[in-house]
């Protein structure tokens, strides 16, 4: 009997590269008809939360997992960047990964390996097998054009990008300032640029790149991408792949009653406030930010963090806080604002929450999953991006979509309460305000439209799935 094509994923530390990947996955068994089976190997340099393990364990068969291994990290340096533990993770579990690939290829007929933007050391293992290697691009396709760009701009700048005069054109998008591109090319010395660089030079060696996004949205980038270089991978584009089919289950685990208090809400009244699974502000917003909601006297539902004044992505690795105290909100904030919003620790159901009849608007990271998610649902956006790529995003949301607004920050780096109010008053009840609800609907249709039955993103994915059974 013939062996059905199998997969084998392998996605970085992080829900925000685990969850589009397993979105891309389910998508892919439809589309096939259940005539592929796949295989989620999963990194890690300890025990997983109990929110990755409960996503993980309600994968829908045929997708299964494997955990690798732990890494160990302790000759690392306490200030190493997020990049390099996301990229050593990977390159550290090759032998274990040789080993797994040694198992499955006894029994199953691996089709592909998909590795995400940090994984393409383990490209060395799936050539030793002779299996196909794509990435799955879970970021934004302008990200992706500006890595594919990267090994030239590492040879034509050689001063820190975030002190170049002029913006950076990345090919397809708005140009983009130094200062406002990926963190890790902010330091060329540190290891995190390294990591970046070495990955985005092996970006070639793939035999595609699938990118979570789609034309209505990313059009000049995707259409640099798609265009026929000597040596380039095809591009995929099968976005927007976000979160679904969740409703049930997150309102049986919402403790904080999120979900119920939004039914008590006039429509498009409340705005909704997360930085997502990774993201912390310091003790000083945390107080502007709070202040600013009760001057602004607008709805709203806050999912709050303890606040870290280091780093901005202190939750990254661990994104529920044990904590539930609400100690570091300003004095008598929760008693006077008890009638005007809710205040939820750590987590919410996002997905079901932007699909509230009640949201109006959402105070955002700009996450790539929660860019895609607040454009799927049609939320207005106020940017406020914190690390990664998310000033990129930002300016292309802003400056480029015009689908949000900026909460601008004083000489301190702070966005103080009067700005806080600010941006919030403006989305709501101001002129412009109103032309980006008109702008977020259209590209809620596009977004709608490209999913469809004859979409361009599932035509997109159906022509990868016939090139991956192909292949068996």
């Amino acid at each position: 009997m013939e062996k059905a094509p199998h997969l084998a994923i392998l996605p970085s530390p992080g829900m925000g590269h685990l969850i589009p990947l397993v979105q891309f996955a389910r998508r892919l068994i439809l589309r096939t008809q259940h005539n592929l089976s796949i295989t989620f190997i999963i990194p890690n340099d300890g025990p997983l939360s109990k929110s990755q393990s409960a996503f993980l364990d309600s994968l829908p068969k045929p997708i299964t997992y494997l955990l690798l291994p732990p890494v160990n990290f302790d000759d690392l340096p306490p200030d190493a960047k997020i990049e390099t533990r996301i990229s050593l993770m990977v390159t550290r579990s090759l032998p274990s990964l040789h080993q797994i690939f040694n198992t499955l290829i006894a029994d199953k007929t691996i089709v592909a390996l998909f590795v995400d933007l940090f994984g393409t050391d383990a490209f060395d293992v799936a050539i030793q097998f002779g299996v196909p290697t794509y990435i799955f691009f879970p970021a934004s396709a302008m990200t992706l054009s500006l890595l594919l760009h990267l090994p030239k701009l590492d040879q034509m700048v050689s001063c820190p990008f975030r002190d170049l005069p002029d913006p950076v054109q990345i090919p397809g998008c708005i140009p983009i300032y130094g200062k406002d591109l990926l963190d890790p090319l902010q330091d060329r010395n540190n290891d995190a640029y390294k990591c970046l660089l070495h990955n985005a030079k092996r970006y070639m060696m793939a035999k595609g790149i699938v990118v979570n996004s789609f034309k209505e949205l990313e059009g000049g980038a995707i259409e640099a991408l798609q265009a026929e270089q000597p040596g380039k991978p095809p591009v995929y584009p099968v976005g927007p792949l976000i979160q679904t089919g969740m409703a049930e289950s997150s309102r049986d685990v919402d403790k904080s009653n999120s979900l119920k208090w939004l039914d008590g809400q006039p429509c498009g009244s409340v705005l909704y406030i997360c930085f997502g699974s990774g993201g912390t502000l310091s003790s000083d917003q945390v107080t502007e930010l709070a202040m600013g909601l009760e001057l602004s006297e607008q709805r709203f539902l806050w999912v709050v963090r303890t606040p870290n004044d280091k780093v901005t992505n202190a939750t990254y690795f661990n994104a529920h806080s044990h904590e539930d105290h609400f100690d570091f909100l300003p004095k008598g904030f929760l008693e006077r604002t008890k009638n005007q919003g809710l205040v939820v620790h750590s987590w919410a159901p996002q997905a079901q929450i932007l699909s509230h009849g009640s949201i109006g608007g959402f105070l955002t990271h700009c996450g790539w999953s929660s860019t895609l998610e607040t454009i799927v649902h049609g939320v207005p956006i106020i940017c406020w991006p914190l690390y990664a790529e998310q000033k990129m995003n930002a300016q292309m949301l802003t400056v480029g979509l015009k689908v949000g607004l900026r909460a601008k920050t004083n000489e301190s780096g702070i966005v103080d309460r009067v700005a806080v109010a600010g941006v919030v008053k403006g989305l709501f009840e101001g002129e412009e305000g109103k032309g980006i609800r008109i702008r977020i609907q259209e590209l809620k249709e596009a977004a709608a439209n490209v999913l469809s039955k004859d979409g361009y993103s599932t035509k997109t994915l159906d022509q990868l799935a016939s090139i991956l059974k192909n292949d068996v």
